[in-house]
């Protein structure tokens, strides 16, 4: 009797468990990794992934009867046995449930089918002699066409005039036949490359022979890859991926952003024919057809977001996570994965060279980089020896007590003016969108919050309340709910108002905005860049997205408004985030052969984050803040571990979180915990929300302890390794 043990796609921590089930005889072909249809319970039919395939006697006993499996979904093993292993090391790493870990690797979400899209192409079925076509000179025509290119589509045939009785004329004396071809879906397939020719430098060619020795060793080997914004790491990684190539084997290059996938695109398809793309902005069939390319071997190169690293890909000879420090690489709901940690255990898996790329490192991959764990590779200056740009930081204290209340300061104006003037072009970063950051009574200071998170809702240009959390939507008050007072104002700047004022200060300029609410369609982040790109406008305003890695030679003049609103966050890491924002956007201005300038309006001036940003000085950031990590046994002096205590009752959350904070104080006596506190978000659609930091130098032990306690497998609790934020 054949059976196999399988995974139910199911999400649910407390059944984090295989079925064992009947393999019928029809589907004795099954092995490990695919996908099939299973009885579960006693009416549904569930999706679920084969783990295991074994030969067991007819007359082995079992405690229950065994139902057979149902069918299989798709046409082959979804999995690989390399994805097999990578999902099972993320379950356990992670303390998630193996379907979860496992749902990673699936274009689409739980259902059972992707549609496939087929076309009709007509072929030549036979040798023709033309003198029997003299007569129908259209047929002949066909014909000859036909030899000639192979096949045609139907709207290949509509292009060169061939009508469809001609053609069926030609089926029905066999002399065409008729195929199915499947249709291959790919948005970035017509995007047109961009070839930068230029010797590399004495910097880029030390780095791309140190990686070298390593890609070709076929070993795993990590890089961390710290250039100043400009000085040509893109390069590097093309460098890079073509030796990969040379050798037959595949790249993953992970960026963090959807709006960063066309600009590295774009310069890899100058190099390479076998790029192709995978991020959560393509439809679910576009995602499905890059899988099958890749199945087939037909991609060398894949591009995208952190859920490029989940694809079927063999043979991975190197992985490139650019922008390594970006929080976007790590998954904000279970599991609570980070990418660069997956790649790097991935890249070990297939015996890779990772490259960890960067303006401005995390303090972790820094660290490790000082410490060896990490080869470091240095891009000191810019290509061509183009300056950094020049910075300016604005106290907007005194901007205020100036008389100033417009949200641009005045140094910020005149640049404007003058950038406009030229004929250049200007990037203005605000990290929030939306019209107003927040609405508030000004008579008891009441501000409205969403009702199912607590957080500020944000006003919008269209008169509507949005929390940009939970999505919800809310008419603004015109009474205060807590004391009826009519005295609502709205406080505070997005971009939606940015936008406004920018128009209102410069009429004749032409404004682009980019944030959330602007690129909700496909691929609206490429249009918006190559609209701009393209000089149809004049000023970018937008949220962190603009900050980010594009390279648009006419942009001189580049505006961070409230640049240090981050350190306000009651988190270790935020003076970390507010010098790489500050650094990073500061790195669109003058990236090509006209100086940039950069206008940094802050109110708090004498904060080191901000001192450092402006003057782009990576180093003295680092030794200034690791000292601070270090005093207080932050990473990356110790790793992290944040647990969520829920339920609909504040006590029970809470003391629950309170027994395990006492158990693990009797037991873990080298570590160290803190809370319970309330987490940053105490009451989410009902439930209260306790949290618990573990900061330790042994991950596995805590790890272990967590097993122990069955922490893994309560629905009520929410484990989070290696978290960005402490509650």
């Amino acid at each position: 009797m054949l059976i196999a043990e399988v995974c139910a796609n199911l999400q649910a921590k407390s059944i984090d468990q295989t079925f064992t089930y009947i393999v019928p005889e029809r589907l004795k072909f099954l092995t490990a990794g695919w996908r099939v249809i299973v009885p579960f319970g006693r009416i549904k039919k569930v999706d679920g992934f084969v783990m295991e395939v074994k030969e067991i006697p007819d007359d082995t006993k079992f405690n229950f009867p065994l139902k057979e499996i149902s069918d299989v979904v798709d046409e082959v093993a979804w999995f690989t046995p390399a994805m097999l292993n990578a999902a099972k090391w993320l379950a356990d790493f992670y303390l998630c449930p193996l379907a979860q870990s496992m749902a990673l690797f699936m274009p689409m979400k739980r259902s059972h089918q992707i549609k496939s899209k087929f076309e009709k192409i007509f072929k030549l079925a036979k040798t023709f002699d033309e003198k029997f076509f003299i007569r129908t000179p259209a047929q002949l025509k066909a014909l000859k066409i036909l030899q000639e290119k192979n096949f045609l589509t139907v709207s290949q045939l509509h292009e060169e005039k061939i009508s469809n009785a001609t053609i069926n004329k030609l089926i029905s004396s066999n002399y065409v036949e008729v195929e199915m071809r499947r249709v291959l879906r790919d948005s970035y397939a017509n995007i047109k490359p961009v070839q930068k020719i230029f010797d590399l430098t004495t910097e880029q060619t030390a780095a791309v022979d140190a990686v070298k020795k390593s890609i070709d060793a076929k070993t795993f080997n990590g890089f961390l890859l710290h250039g100043v914004t400009g000085s040509g790491k893109t390069q590097v990684y093309i460098e890079a991926a073509k030796i990969a190539r040379q050798l037959g084997r595949r790249v993953i290059i992970l960026v963090p952003e959807i709006a960063l996938t066309g600009q590295i695109v774009t310069l890899f398809k100058a190099h390479f024919s076998d790029v192709f793309v995978i991020h959560s902005g393509l439809s679910v069939e576009e995602r499905s057809d890059t899988f099958h390319r890749i199945r087939s071997g037909d991609a060398g190169i894949i591009i995208g977001a952190r859920s490029a690293l989940f694809t079927p890909i063999d043979d991975v000879g190197l992985i490139v996570i650019d922008e390594e420090q970006d929080y976007s690489y790590k998954q904000d709901r279970p599991p609570f994965y980070h990418a660069r940690i997956v790649a790097e255990e991935f890249a070990k898996f297939h015996g890779a060279t990772i490259i960890f790329g960067s303006a401005t490192p995390s303090l972790e991959t820094f660290f490790r980089a000082k410490i060896g764990e990490l080869n470091y590779l240095e891009l000191p200056r810019r290509i061509f020896n183009h300056p950094l740009p020049k910075v300016l930081c604005v106290d907007m204290r005194r901007e205020l007590n100036d008389g100033n209340k417009n949200v641009l300061s005045r140094p910020l104006q005149k640049l404007l003016a003058q950038t406009l003037l030229k004929g250049q072009q200007a990037i203005l970063m605000l990290n929030r969108r939306g019209w107003s950051t927040f609405v508030m009574c000004r008579s008891c200071g009441h501000v409205i919050s969403c009702p199912e998170c607590g957080l500020p809702m944000t006003y919008h240009k269209d008169k509507k309340l949005r929390c940009h959390r939970c999505a919800i939507e809310r008419e603004p008050p015109t009474i205060c709910p807590a004391c009826q007072s009519d005295r609502i104002k709205y406080f505070g700047t997005g971009t939606q108002k940015l936008e406004q004022e920018l128009q209102d200060f410069f009429p004749t300029a032409k404004i682009l905005r980019m944030d959330r609410d602007t690129t909700t369609k496909k691929l609206a982040h490429q249009k918006i860049l190559d609209e701009f790109k393209s000089g149809g406008y004049d000023i970018l305003c937008g949220t962190q997205m603009v900050a980010k890695g594009h390279d648009i030679p006419n942009v001189t003049a580049v505006g961070i408004l409230t640049a240090d609103s981050s350190l306000n966050f009651p988190d270790f890491r935020a003076g970390e985030l507010c010098f790489m924002l500050i650094t990073q956007a500061a790195g669109r201005a003058g990236r090509a052969d006209l100086q940039g300038k950069v206008i940094v309006q802050a109110y708090n001036v004498d904060a080191p984050a901000v001192i450092f940003g402006c003057k782009q000085d990576y180093k003295s950031f680092y030794a200034d803040e690791v000292s601070k990590r270090e005093k207080n046994f932050y990473p990356p002096y110790c790793r992290l571990v944040k647990i969520l205590f829920m339920s609909e009752n504040q006590n029970v959350a809470k003391a629950n979180a309170q027994d395990f904070v006492d158990a693990f104080n009797a037991e873990m006596l080298s570590d160290e915990i803190e809370g319970p506190i309330p987490a940053m978000i105490e009451n989410l659609r009902g439930v209260y929300r306790f949290a618990v930091l573990i900061k330790t130098l042994d991950l596995d032990a805590v790890r272990k302890f967590l097993r122990e306690k069955n922490l893994h497998v309560m629905d009520s609790v929410q484990i989070d390794i290696d978290p960005l934020t402490t509650s």
